[in-house]
C-alpha cells in the first residue's frame, strides 16, 4: 500500500506543469514534460524556470518552508488542511483615480510582492526605485521575472530532501543538517527603513560574524551629525534623502543598500522578496551561497552530499549522472563530445549534432580531422578537401571559397564560372 503512495506521489510530481508553454522556445516547445531526474524539459532542454509552471500556491509553500523553524516564523502560516507552512506574501493593491471628463475611473496596480512594512508608501517607493522591467506588477514581465528567480535563486531540491533524486539515508540526513546549519548562520531576510530614522538606534551593541560584541555607526555618519550622508555598501554612492534604504540584520545596521543594489554577488540578480544568505561580508542568493558551500552535480543540479562524485569538463556530477545529455547513458569510459556544455555520447552527437562534409556530404566523425571555413566542413582528407574544379588538394594550401566550393587559383575560378 505505501508503495502505491509512493508510486502516485511520484507521477502527480512529475504531471505537475505538464504541458506549459516555454517562455523562451515559445512555440518550438510542446509544451513542458519534467524529466525524471534532471530539472529540465524533455522536450526543449530548457530549465523549470523557463515554463510557466509554478503557482502561486506551490511558490508560497516553498518559500514557508524555507522559513520554517526560522525567526521568520511572521512571514508564514499553517494551512489547515495538512498543517503546512505556507508563506504570508505581502501584495499590495494601488488604486488611483484617473481623470476623466464624465465617468470617473480608476487605475488599479497590483504588485505581487511588496517588502512587509507597515508604513505602505514606504514600500510601494521601494518598488518604484527597482528597475521597471523588475518591479512585480501583476500580469507584468517583471512578475514573471520574480516569478523565475524564486526558482532560480531557492530551489526547492535545496532545502527539501524529497524534492531530489534517490538519497541514501545518509546523504537524507547530512542534507537536513545542512539546510539546519544555514538557517540558523546564514538565511535573512532584506529590512526596509529610512536611513535617518536609525539614528536613535547607531550606537546599539550587535555581533559581527566573529560573535564580537560590537557598536554600530550608519555608513557615512558622524556621531552628533544627523544630516550626514549614507553610503550604499555595494556601489559606494549616497542615498538620496527621503528614500528607502535595505538593511540586512545578519551584515550589520551600519551597512545598506539601495533597493536595486540588493543583489546575489555571483549573479548580480535582485535577492528575490529580499532573501539574502550572508558569508563572509557578501549577500548571496539560496543557490550560489550553497554553492560555496557543497558542490553541485551538473546532471541533476542538486547538491552533492555522497563522498564519491566525479569531476569532469571543469564541472562536478552524481556517479550515476555522468550522462549523454540526449539519451541518458552512462559515459563512464565512453567517449563523448561536449555541446553547448552538456556531454553528449558519440552516437547521439553523429545523429543530432554532427557536421557534415561539403566534399562528400557524409557526417563528419567527431574523432575525425576536419576543416571549417565560416558555416561549412570538410574531412581534411584530399579526397574531401580539394579543388571543386581541377581536383587539387588544398590542405596547407591557399584557396579561394565561392559559395561552399574552395578553388585553388583565379584560373579555377574563370573556368567554372565559364
Amino acid at each position: 500500500m505505501d508503495l502505491e503512495k509512493g508510486v502516485k506521489k511520484m507521477t502527480l510530481g512529475h504531471e505537475q506543469g505538464a504541458g506549459a508553454p516555454c517562455l523562451k522556445c515559445k512555440d518550438k516547445c510542446e509544451g513542458f514534460e519534467l524529466h525524471f531526474w534532471r530539472k529540465i524539459c524533455r522536450n526543449c532542454k530548457c530549465g523549470q524556470e523557463e515554463h510557466d509552471v509554478l503557482s502561486s500556491n506551490e511558490e508560497d509553500k516553498k518559500v514557508g518552508k524555507l522559513f520554517e523553524d526560522t525567526k521568520y516564523t511572521s512571514l508564514i502560516a499553517k494551512l489547515k488542511t495538512d498543517g503546512a507552512p505556507v508563506y504570508k506574501r505581502n501584495i499590495v493593491t494601488l488604486t488611483n483615480p484617473i481623470a476623466a471628463k464624465k465617468d470617473a475611473s480608476f487605475n488599479t496596480i497590483t504588485y505581487e510582492w511588496a517588502p512587509p512594512v507597515q508604513n505602505q508608501a514606504l514600500a510601494v517607493r521601494y518598488m518604484e526605485l527597482l528597475p521597471k522591467e523588475k518591479q512585480p506588477v501583476a500580469g507584468s514581465e517583471g512578475a514573471q521575472y520574480r516569478k523565475k528567480q524564486l526558482v532560480k535563486q531557492l530551489p526547492a531540491h535545496d532545502q527539501d530532501p524529497t524534492k531530489c533524486h534517490e538519497l541514501s539515508a545518509n546523504e537524507v540526513k547530512q542534507m537536513e543538517q545542512f539546510v539546519k546549519k544555514y538557517k540558523n548562520e546564514a538565511l535573512g531576510v532584506g529590512d526596509i527603513k529610512l536611513p535617518d530614522e536609525l539614528g536613535a538606534q547607531s550606537k546599539e551593541p550587535n555581533k559581527n560574524d566573529a560573535g564580537e560584541r560590537s557598536t554600530t555607526v550608519a555608513v557615512g555618519s558622524v556621531a552628533g551629525q544627523p544630516d550626514a550622508n549614507y553610503a550604499c555598501f555595494r556601489c559606494k554612492l549616497n542615498m538620496k534623502k527621503g528614500d528607502p534604504a535595505v538593511y540586512a540584520e545578519r551584515a550589520g545596521y551600519d551597512k545598506l543598500w539601495h533597493p536595486a543594489c540588493f543583489v546575489c554577488c555571483i549573479c548580480s540578480e535582485l535577492l528575490v522578496d529580499m532573501i539574502y544568505f550572508w558569508k563572509k561580508g557578501k549577500l548571496y542568493c539560496g543557490r550560489h551561497y550553497c554553492d560555496t558551500e557543497k558542490p553541485r552535480c551538473a546532471g541533476c543540479d542538486e547538491m552533492i552530499f555522497s563522498n564519491e562524485y566525479t569531476q569532469a569538463e571543469g564541472q562536478n556530477w552524481h556517479l550515476k549522472h555522468f550522462c549523454c545529455f540526449e539519451c541518458d547513458c552512462v559515459l563512464a569510459g565512453e567517449i563523448y563530445v561536449m555541446v553547448n556544455n552538456k556531454p553528449v555520447c558519440k552516437p547521439c552527437y553523429v545523429k543530432f549534432h554532427a557536421v557534415v562534409c561539403q566534399g562528400c556530404h557524409n557526417v563528419v566523425d567527431p574523432e575525425a580531422q576536419r576543416v571549417t571555413y565560416g558555416n561549412y566542413n570538410w574531412h581534411a582528407t584530399s579526397e574531401c578537401f580539394l579543388c571543386s574544379c581541377c581536383g587539387k588538394c588544398l590542405i596547407g594550401q591557399k584557396f579561394m571559397p565561392v559559395e561552399g566550393m574552395l578553388l585553388c587559383s583565379v584560373e579555377c575560378k574563370k573556368k567554372l564560372m565559364s
